[in-house]
């Protein structure tokens, strides 16, 4: 990527030079703690300030950060979340520290956003994406259904005028950007074979708190209900839904080829989730804390998406292995429907990121 807080498009994801930190403890340099741990990561930070509580080695002051992500400890983005504790805590010298908490630990993401946002120090950096129209609308738009169409139209939006844009809401919300993380494309899953959204008539299907996501499965004939990610494993298995949509990574990971056989590839869905922090909680740093904040992100970014590119490419074949069967579809109905589900609910606001998002498309 071009600039810092942006998705990084790397060559060899950089100067990773030492080992992920791994176990669990009770010091600061705990890589993953339980929910119900002590406050060693917690709301203690010594906010900003001046840098008098620095050392020689890193030079600034010491802060506690929080670091609250909703998947498992297998799955790149805890991973990422590691590399970045193990980055801030070497170039600080100890005097920033970060707790990770994984698996909805801390509550689910909007309740860690909610969290984030007051900037009291419980949770201070999250992982979020189109969930934040709860708090600015035009954000929403990161979930509208196949308006990014490839990865390089995927970077023309980030690195453009619309990325620029979606930033400045993030700190109206009261997060700031540290960097885009790309996902893989959002698929289906269903325990019956679904050729056209025809097959979607009365499908209960789970989604995130995302309107957009919602109005495009309501379009397509199917019942969506939003729920937290860590609610879907049991709701499938207790039939209170009939499928789920997530990238293969998530589907993996929450280990949904237990309790489901079928994966349609409507890839109705590339986005990204941003690393945002606590706006209220950075600008209490000093300048030299912030800079190694927004440094050590991008160089965790760039670790998580060399990872992430390398597990895209054998995650169909891991899931086959595990058991589910993917069904090739004509995109074409799904996305007819879909979009004109969604454009007859979006707002001016929102209308208007979007015509931006469809003109910036490299293909177009």
């Amino acid at each position: 990527m071009k600039k810092m807080k942006r998705l990084v498009a790397l060559g060899a994801a950089a100067v990773l030079a030492t080992g992920m930190l791994a176990g669990c403890g009770g010091s600061s340099n705990t890589e993953t703690k339980a929910a119900g741990g002590d406050a060693a990561g917690g709301g203690g930070a010594a906010g900003g300030g001046d840098a008098a509580g620095g050392d020689a080695a890193g030079g600034v002051e010491k802060i506690d950060l929080v670091f609250s992500h909703i998947n498992a400890e297998t799955h790149t983005w805890h991973k990422m979340a590691v590399k970045f504790k193990e980055l801030i805590e070497e170039k600080s010298g100890g005097n920033i520290t970060v707790t990770i908490y994984p698996n909805n630990q801390l509550g689910s993401e909007i309740e860690t956003v909610q969290s984030a946002i007051a900037g009291m120090g419980d949770c201070d950096i999250v992982l979020t994406g189109e969930s934040m129209q709860t708090y600015v609308e035009e954000l929403g738009i990161i979930g509208m259904p196949y308006a990014i169409t490839s990865d390089e139209h995927m970077d023309a939006v980030l690195n453009g005028e619309v990325g620029d844009e979606l930033d400045s809401l993030m700190l109206t919300a009261g997060l700031r950007n540290l960097g885009a993380i790309k996902r893989g494309p959002r698929n289906i899953t269903s325990n019956k074979e679904i050729h056209s959204p025809d097959d979607l008539q009365g499908f209960i299907i789970r989604t995130p708190e995302s309107s957009m996501t919602m109005a495009a499965f309501e379009a397509m004939g199917a019942k969506p209900t939003p729920m937290a990610f860590s609610e879907i494993f049991t709701s499938l298995q207790q039939g209170v839904i009939h499928g789920q949509e997530n990238p293969l990574a998530n589907i993996f990971d929450a280990s949904l080829y237990e309790v489901q056989d079928y994966v349609i590839e409507s890839e109705h869905l590339r986005a990204w989730v941003y690393m945002a922090i606590s706006e209220a909680r950075f600008s209490s740093f000093s300048p030299e804390a912030q800079a190694m904040i927004e440094e050590c992100a991008t160089e965790a970014i760039a670790y998580e998406h060399e990872m992430f590119l390398e597990e895209e490419e054998t995650l169909k074949s891991t899931l086959e292995e595990k058991g589910m069967t993917f069904i090739e579809v004509d995109q074409a109905p799904f996305k007819e429907k879909a979009v004109s589900g969604v454009l007859s609910v979006l707002t001016d606001r929102q209308k208007a990121i979007y015509d931006k998002i469809v003109a910036a498309d490299p293909a177009a």
